[in-house]
Protein backbone atom coordinates (compact mmCIF):
# COMPACT_ATOMS: atom_id res chain seq x y z
CA UNK A 1 0.00 0.00 0.00
CA UNK A 2 1.44 3.25 -1.04
CA UNK A 3 1.51 5.71 1.77
CA UNK A 4 1.07 9.96 1.23
CA UNK A 5 2.82 12.61 3.16
CA UNK A 6 0.57 15.26 4.48
CA UNK A 7 1.54 18.74 3.80
CA UNK A 8 0.78 20.74 6.75
CA UNK A 9 -1.72 23.91 6.41
CA UNK A 10 1.20 26.61 7.06
CA UNK A 11 -0.14 29.16 9.08
CA UNK A 12 3.50 31.05 8.85
CA UNK A 13 4.96 29.79 5.69
CA UNK A 14 9.09 29.88 5.75
CA UNK A 15 9.55 32.25 2.51
CA UNK A 16 6.76 33.91 0.41
CA UNK A 17 7.20 36.48 -2.96
CA UNK A 18 5.46 39.46 -3.82
CA UNK A 19 4.52 37.67 -7.36
CA UNK A 20 1.27 39.92 -8.07
CA UNK A 21 -0.91 41.30 -11.61
CA UNK A 22 2.97 43.17 -12.36
CA UNK A 23 4.30 40.16 -13.20
CA UNK A 24 1.97 38.38 -14.06
CA UNK A 25 1.19 41.13 -17.12
CA UNK A 26 4.97 40.85 -17.86
CA UNK A 27 5.18 37.27 -18.27
CA UNK A 28 2.11 38.47 -20.57
CA UNK A 29 3.88 40.07 -22.62
CA UNK A 30 6.64 38.14 -23.02
CA UNK A 31 4.36 35.07 -24.49
CA UNK A 32 2.67 37.59 -26.56
CA UNK A 33 5.99 38.44 -28.26
CA UNK A 34 6.85 35.36 -29.42
CA UNK A 35 10.36 35.41 -28.07
CA UNK A 36 11.25 33.06 -25.44
CA UNK A 37 15.21 32.81 -25.45
CA UNK A 38 17.34 35.24 -24.10
CA UNK A 39 16.45 38.80 -26.23
CA UNK A 40 15.68 42.38 -25.37
CA UNK A 41 14.00 41.45 -21.84
CA UNK A 42 17.18 39.83 -20.51
CA UNK A 43 19.74 42.91 -22.05
CA UNK A 44 17.16 45.34 -20.39
CA UNK A 45 17.57 43.47 -17.21
CA UNK A 46 21.18 42.55 -17.03
CA UNK A 47 21.49 46.74 -17.73
CA UNK A 48 18.45 47.57 -14.90
CA UNK A 49 20.46 44.95 -12.57
CA UNK A 50 24.16 46.72 -13.15
CA UNK A 51 23.01 50.08 -12.53
CA UNK A 52 21.43 48.95 -8.98
CA UNK A 53 24.46 47.71 -8.09
CA UNK A 54 26.69 50.64 -9.58
CA UNK A 55 28.60 48.77 -12.10
CA UNK A 56 29.42 48.76 -15.80
CA UNK A 57 27.43 45.35 -16.67
CA UNK A 58 25.69 41.85 -16.07
CA UNK A 59 25.55 38.67 -17.34
CA UNK A 60 21.94 36.64 -16.47
CA UNK A 61 22.13 32.82 -15.83
CA UNK A 62 20.00 30.25 -15.20
CA UNK A 63 20.75 29.83 -11.34
CA UNK A 64 22.94 30.96 -8.95
CA UNK A 65 24.81 27.82 -9.23
CA UNK A 66 25.43 28.65 -13.01
CA UNK A 67 26.79 31.93 -11.59
CA UNK A 68 29.30 30.35 -9.46
CA UNK A 69 29.90 27.68 -12.30
CA UNK A 70 30.81 30.38 -14.80
CA UNK A 71 32.77 32.07 -11.96
CA UNK A 72 35.04 29.02 -11.33
CA UNK A 73 35.28 28.37 -14.85
CA UNK A 74 36.35 31.97 -16.13
CA UNK A 75 39.01 31.99 -13.31
CA UNK A 76 40.37 28.51 -14.64
CA UNK A 77 40.56 26.35 -12.06
CA UNK A 78 40.56 23.04 -12.19
CA UNK A 79 42.57 19.94 -10.96
CA UNK A 80 45.38 20.35 -8.87
CA UNK A 81 44.02 23.80 -7.29
CA UNK A 82 42.40 24.96 -4.17
CA UNK A 83 39.59 26.82 -3.68
CA UNK A 84 38.42 28.34 0.49
CA UNK A 85 35.32 27.87 0.75
CA UNK A 86 32.66 28.29 4.02
CA UNK A 87 31.06 24.97 4.90
CA UNK A 88 28.61 26.64 6.76
CA UNK A 89 26.82 27.27 2.85
CA UNK A 90 24.40 26.11 0.74
CA UNK A 91 26.28 23.60 -0.92
CA UNK A 92 26.85 24.86 -4.47
CA UNK A 93 30.11 26.78 -4.33
CA UNK A 94 32.10 23.66 -3.09
CA UNK A 95 29.92 21.30 -5.49
CA UNK A 96 31.33 23.91 -8.63
CA UNK A 97 34.83 23.66 -7.59
CA UNK A 98 34.78 20.11 -7.34
CA UNK A 99 33.07 19.90 -10.47
CA UNK A 100 35.43 21.84 -12.37
CA UNK A 101 38.20 19.17 -11.06
CA UNK A 102 39.35 21.71 -8.12
CA UNK A 103 39.35 20.97 -3.87
CA UNK A 104 37.09 22.70 -2.25
CA UNK A 105 39.27 23.76 1.49
CA UNK A 106 36.58 24.42 4.41
CA UNK A 107 36.99 27.04 6.55
CA UNK A 108 35.44 27.88 9.75
CA UNK A 109 33.05 30.88 10.36
CA UNK A 110 33.80 33.72 13.14
CA UNK A 111 31.17 33.41 15.81
CA UNK A 112 27.76 32.35 16.84
CA UNK A 113 26.45 36.10 16.28
CA UNK A 114 28.14 35.93 13.29
CA UNK A 115 27.93 33.29 11.00
CA UNK A 116 30.02 34.67 7.77
CA UNK A 117 33.78 32.81 6.88
CA UNK A 118 36.58 33.81 9.30
CA UNK A 119 39.67 35.70 7.70
CA UNK A 120 42.06 34.34 10.20
CA UNK A 121 41.00 30.87 9.15
CA UNK A 122 41.20 31.66 5.82
CA UNK A 123 44.70 33.39 6.37
CA UNK A 124 45.75 29.56 7.92
CA UNK A 125 44.35 27.76 4.59
CA UNK A 126 46.07 29.39 2.11
CA UNK A 127 49.17 27.46 0.41
CA UNK A 128 50.63 27.88 -2.92
CA UNK A 129 47.39 25.75 -4.79
CA UNK A 130 45.32 28.00 -3.69
CA UNK A 131 43.40 29.89 -6.43
CA UNK A 132 40.04 31.47 -5.07
CA UNK A 133 38.11 32.53 -1.65
CA UNK A 134 34.80 32.47 -1.39
CA UNK A 135 32.94 34.70 0.59
CA UNK A 136 29.36 34.17 1.41
CA UNK A 137 27.33 36.94 3.03
CA UNK A 138 25.24 34.83 4.86
CA UNK A 139 21.35 35.43 5.38
CA UNK A 140 22.33 38.92 3.67
CA UNK A 141 25.18 40.30 5.83
CA UNK A 142 28.16 40.82 4.55
CA UNK A 143 31.17 39.29 5.29
CA UNK A 144 34.35 40.49 6.35
CA UNK A 145 35.50 41.90 2.88
CA UNK A 146 38.09 44.27 4.10
CA UNK A 147 39.93 41.63 5.28
CA UNK A 148 39.14 39.20 2.64
CA UNK A 149 39.99 41.42 -0.03
CA UNK A 150 43.38 42.26 1.58
CA UNK A 151 44.22 38.52 2.26
CA UNK A 152 43.12 37.56 -1.93
CA UNK A 153 45.56 40.78 -2.28
CA UNK A 154 48.86 39.82 -0.49
CA UNK A 155 48.47 36.02 -1.73
CA UNK A 156 47.44 36.81 -5.02
CA UNK A 157 44.25 34.79 -5.48
CA UNK A 158 40.55 35.45 -6.39
CA UNK A 159 37.93 36.25 -4.48
CA UNK A 160 34.41 35.27 -5.24
CA UNK A 161 31.51 36.75 -3.30
CA UNK A 162 27.96 34.43 -2.82
CA UNK A 163 25.50 37.15 -2.84
CA UNK A 164 22.73 34.69 -3.21
CA UNK A 165 21.30 36.31 0.01
CA UNK A 166 22.41 39.86 -1.10
CA UNK A 167 20.79 41.60 -3.78
CA UNK A 168 21.71 45.52 -4.15
CA UNK A 169 23.06 45.65 -0.66
CA UNK A 170 25.27 48.40 -0.02
CA UNK A 171 27.98 47.56 3.04
CA UNK A 172 31.54 47.75 3.62
CA UNK A 173 31.83 51.08 1.38
CA UNK A 174 30.57 49.65 -2.27
CA UNK A 175 27.77 47.33 -3.07
CA UNK A 176 27.85 43.51 -2.37
CA UNK A 177 28.95 41.62 -5.07
CA UNK A 178 30.93 44.39 -6.51
CA UNK A 179 33.78 44.21 -4.05
CA UNK A 180 34.98 41.08 -4.99
CA UNK A 181 36.47 39.96 -8.37
CA UNK A 182 33.53 38.03 -9.07
CA UNK A 183 30.07 38.28 -7.21
CA UNK A 184 27.51 35.57 -7.96
CA UNK A 185 23.28 35.97 -7.32
CA UNK A 186 20.66 33.73 -7.14
CA UNK A 187 16.85 34.72 -7.82
CA UNK A 188 15.45 31.54 -6.84
CA UNK A 189 11.56 31.14 -5.71
CA UNK A 190 12.61 31.63 -1.93
CA UNK A 191 14.84 35.11 -2.18
CA UNK A 192 14.49 38.67 -1.94
CA UNK A 193 14.40 38.87 -5.29
CA UNK A 194 12.94 35.87 -7.35
CA UNK A 195 12.37 34.77 -10.77
CA UNK A 196 11.63 31.31 -10.05
CA UNK A 197 15.08 30.15 -10.74
CA UNK A 198 17.54 32.50 -12.12
CA UNK A 199 21.02 34.18 -11.53
CA UNK A 200 23.52 36.94 -12.40
CA UNK A 201 26.69 37.61 -12.42
CA UNK A 202 29.31 40.17 -12.03
CA UNK A 203 32.85 40.82 -12.38
CA UNK A 204 35.63 43.89 -11.91
CA UNK A 205 37.71 42.63 -15.01
CA UNK A 206 35.32 43.48 -17.96
CA UNK A 207 37.16 40.28 -19.75
CA UNK A 208 36.67 38.40 -17.19
CA UNK A 209 32.94 38.86 -18.06
CA UNK A 210 33.00 38.76 -21.43
CA UNK A 211 34.12 35.10 -20.78
CA UNK A 212 31.26 34.35 -18.71
CA UNK A 213 29.20 35.92 -21.32
CA UNK A 214 30.32 33.67 -23.61
CA UNK A 215 30.25 30.55 -21.97
CA UNK A 216 26.90 30.79 -20.74
CA UNK A 217 25.91 30.18 -24.55
CA UNK A 218 28.26 27.31 -25.59
CA UNK A 219 30.98 29.92 -26.98
CA UNK A 220 28.96 30.87 -29.57
CA UNK A 221 30.47 34.04 -31.68
CA UNK A 222 26.65 35.30 -31.74
CA UNK A 223 23.22 34.81 -29.90
CA UNK A 224 20.15 33.38 -31.81
CA UNK A 225 18.74 36.81 -30.98
CA UNK A 226 21.08 38.62 -33.10
CA UNK A 227 21.59 35.95 -35.56
CA UNK A 228 17.80 36.27 -36.42
CA UNK A 229 17.68 40.66 -36.31
CA UNK A 230 20.45 40.26 -38.87
CA UNK A 231 19.65 37.55 -41.04
CA UNK A 232 23.19 36.32 -40.71
CA UNK A 233 22.52 32.59 -39.41
CA UNK A 234 26.62 32.18 -39.35
CA UNK A 235 28.21 31.48 -36.23
CA UNK A 236 31.92 30.35 -34.86
CA UNK A 237 32.19 28.52 -31.31
CA UNK A 238 35.84 30.03 -29.17
CA UNK A 239 35.92 27.10 -26.63
CA UNK A 240 33.58 24.64 -24.67
CA UNK A 241 30.63 26.32 -23.17
CA UNK A 242 27.73 25.93 -21.60
CA UNK A 243 24.27 26.32 -21.77
CA UNK A 244 23.10 28.75 -18.60
CA UNK A 245 21.06 31.23 -20.47
CA UNK A 246 17.54 32.54 -18.71
CA UNK A 247 14.31 32.71 -20.25
CA UNK A 248 12.67 36.07 -21.40
CA UNK A 249 9.95 35.01 -18.78
CA UNK A 250 12.75 35.21 -16.33
CA UNK A 251 13.91 38.08 -16.96
CA UNK A 252 10.84 39.88 -17.36
CA UNK A 253 9.75 38.88 -13.50
CA UNK A 254 13.23 39.45 -12.25
CA UNK A 255 12.84 43.33 -13.97
CA UNK A 256 9.53 44.36 -11.86
CA UNK A 257 11.16 42.43 -8.70
CA UNK A 258 14.04 44.39 -8.82
CA UNK A 259 11.84 47.74 -8.82
CA UNK A 260 9.91 46.28 -5.93
CA UNK A 261 13.40 45.23 -3.68
CA UNK A 262 13.54 48.29 -1.70
CA UNK A 263 10.07 48.16 -0.82
CA UNK A 264 9.76 44.87 0.25
CA UNK A 265 13.31 44.99 1.90
CA UNK A 266 12.31 48.12 4.34
CA UNK A 267 9.10 45.74 5.25
CA UNK A 268 11.92 43.10 5.95
CA UNK A 269 13.79 44.99 8.18
CA UNK A 270 10.82 45.80 10.54
CA UNK A 271 9.92 42.59 10.92
CA UNK A 272 13.40 41.69 11.93
CA UNK A 273 13.20 44.18 14.58
CA UNK A 274 10.25 43.27 16.09
CA UNK A 275 11.83 39.32 15.69
CA UNK A 276 15.26 40.99 17.53
CA UNK A 277 12.52 42.37 20.27
CA UNK A 278 10.91 39.51 20.85
CA UNK A 279 13.63 36.93 20.79
CA UNK A 280 15.79 38.80 23.45
CA UNK A 281 13.58 37.76 26.26
CA UNK A 282 13.92 34.02 25.16
CA UNK A 283 16.24 32.49 27.16
CA UNK A 284 19.31 30.83 25.75
CA UNK A 285 18.50 31.92 22.07
CA UNK A 286 20.82 33.66 20.34
CA UNK A 287 19.94 35.27 16.96
CA UNK A 288 23.14 36.06 14.75
CA UNK A 289 23.30 39.89 13.76
CA UNK A 290 21.32 41.18 16.82
CA UNK A 291 23.50 44.00 16.36
CA UNK A 292 24.21 44.87 13.04
CA UNK A 293 22.25 47.60 11.96
CA UNK A 294 23.98 48.20 8.47
CA UNK A 295 22.54 47.83 5.27
CA UNK A 296 21.45 44.08 4.81
CA UNK A 297 18.94 42.04 2.70
CA UNK A 298 17.73 40.34 5.38
CA UNK A 299 17.06 37.23 4.29
CA UNK A 300 17.15 34.80 6.90
CA UNK A 301 16.04 34.92 10.61
CA UNK A 302 18.39 32.37 11.47
CA UNK A 303 18.33 31.98 15.53
CA UNK A 304 20.42 29.42 17.97
CA UNK A 305 18.31 27.40 19.83
CA UNK A 306 19.87 26.97 23.64
CA UNK A 307 22.36 24.19 24.41
CA UNK A 308 20.94 21.07 25.49
CA UNK A 309 17.76 21.48 23.56
CA UNK A 310 16.73 19.00 20.90
CA UNK A 311 16.04 21.68 17.54
CA UNK A 312 13.88 18.46 15.79
CA UNK A 313 11.75 18.33 18.74
CA UNK A 314 11.45 22.13 18.46
CA UNK A 315 10.75 22.38 14.61
CA UNK A 316 8.43 19.23 15.13
CA UNK A 317 6.24 21.31 17.90
CA UNK A 318 6.43 24.61 15.39
CA UNK A 319 5.14 21.97 12.56
CA UNK A 320 2.60 21.06 14.33
CA UNK A 321 1.56 24.89 15.12
CA UNK A 322 1.63 25.36 11.35
CA UNK A 323 4.98 27.40 11.39
CA UNK A 324 7.64 26.48 8.99
CA UNK A 325 10.91 26.24 9.46
CA UNK A 326 14.16 25.40 7.82
CA UNK A 327 17.90 24.69 8.64
CA UNK A 328 20.96 27.00 6.92
CA UNK A 329 23.03 25.34 6.58
CA UNK A 330 24.10 21.70 7.25
CA UNK A 331 27.73 22.11 6.97
CA UNK A 332 29.11 20.75 3.52
CA UNK A 333 32.06 18.83 5.02
CA UNK A 334 29.42 16.63 6.41
CA UNK A 335 27.94 15.28 3.64
CA UNK A 336 28.40 11.83 1.72
CA UNK A 337 30.24 13.00 -1.09
CA UNK A 338 32.70 15.23 0.51
CA UNK A 339 33.54 13.13 3.05
CA UNK A 340 34.33 10.20 0.57
CA UNK A 341 36.18 12.04 -2.38
CA UNK A 342 38.14 15.19 0.20
CA UNK A 343 38.48 12.90 3.25
CA UNK A 344 38.65 14.73 6.65
CA UNK A 345 38.43 18.55 6.77
CA UNK A 346 42.09 19.55 6.99
CA UNK A 347 41.61 21.06 10.54
CA UNK A 348 38.94 21.34 12.85
CA UNK A 349 35.90 23.52 12.52
CA UNK A 350 35.02 24.08 16.28
CA UNK A 351 32.83 27.46 15.62
CA UNK A 352 30.83 25.98 12.63
CA UNK A 353 30.59 22.57 14.61
CA UNK A 354 29.01 24.17 17.81
CA UNK A 355 26.79 26.13 15.98
CA UNK A 356 25.79 24.38 13.03
CA UNK A 357 23.36 21.59 15.54
CA UNK A 358 21.82 24.48 16.85
CA UNK A 359 20.82 26.76 13.90
CA UNK A 360 16.92 27.15 12.85
CA UNK A 361 15.72 29.17 10.15
CA UNK A 362 12.47 31.46 11.52
CA UNK A 363 10.14 32.36 8.45
CA UNK A 364 10.59 35.70 7.38
CA UNK A 365 8.96 37.54 4.58
CA UNK A 366 7.77 40.59 3.40
CA UNK A 367 4.13 39.43 3.31
CA UNK A 368 4.28 38.62 6.86
CA UNK A 369 2.58 40.28 9.82
CA UNK A 370 3.13 41.54 13.38
CA UNK A 371 1.22 39.10 14.66
CA UNK A 372 3.19 36.37 12.54
CA UNK A 373 6.26 37.41 13.88
CA UNK A 374 4.38 37.27 17.77
CA UNK A 375 2.99 33.32 16.52
CA UNK A 376 5.99 32.34 15.63
CA UNK A 377 8.09 33.72 18.93
CA UNK A 378 5.34 32.35 21.30
CA UNK A 379 5.44 29.10 19.34
CA UNK A 380 9.42 28.62 19.56
CA UNK A 381 9.35 29.91 23.33
CA UNK A 382 6.80 27.64 24.42
CA UNK A 383 8.55 24.32 22.38
CA UNK A 384 11.81 25.42 23.38
CA UNK A 385 10.48 25.00 27.12
CA UNK A 386 9.12 21.70 26.65
CA UNK A 387 12.17 20.27 24.79
CA UNK A 388 14.22 21.66 28.30
CA UNK A 389 11.93 19.39 30.55
CA UNK A 390 12.13 16.56 28.25
CA UNK A 391 16.03 16.71 28.11
CA UNK A 392 18.13 14.77 30.73
CA UNK A 393 19.11 16.75 33.07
Amino acid sequence: MSQTTTVPEWRVNLADNTIDDDEIQAVSDVLRSGWLSPGPQTRAFESEFADALGCPAAVAVSSGTAALHLAVLALGIGPGDEVIVPSLSFVASAAMVALQGGTPVFADIRSETDPTIDPADVRSLITERTKAIVAMHYGGYPADLAALAALADEYGVALIEDAAHAPVVRAAGAVLGTIGDLGCFSFFATKNLTTGEGGMVVARDPALLDRIRSARSHCLSSSTWDRLRSGDADYDVSDIGLNYRPTEIASAIGRVQLGKLARDRERRGALTAAYRERLAAVPGVVAPFAHYDGDSARHLMAVLVPDGVDRTDVRSELRERGIQTSVHYRPTHHFTFYRERFGPVRHLLPVTEAVAPRLLSLPLHALMTDDDVALVVDGLSESISRSSERSPS
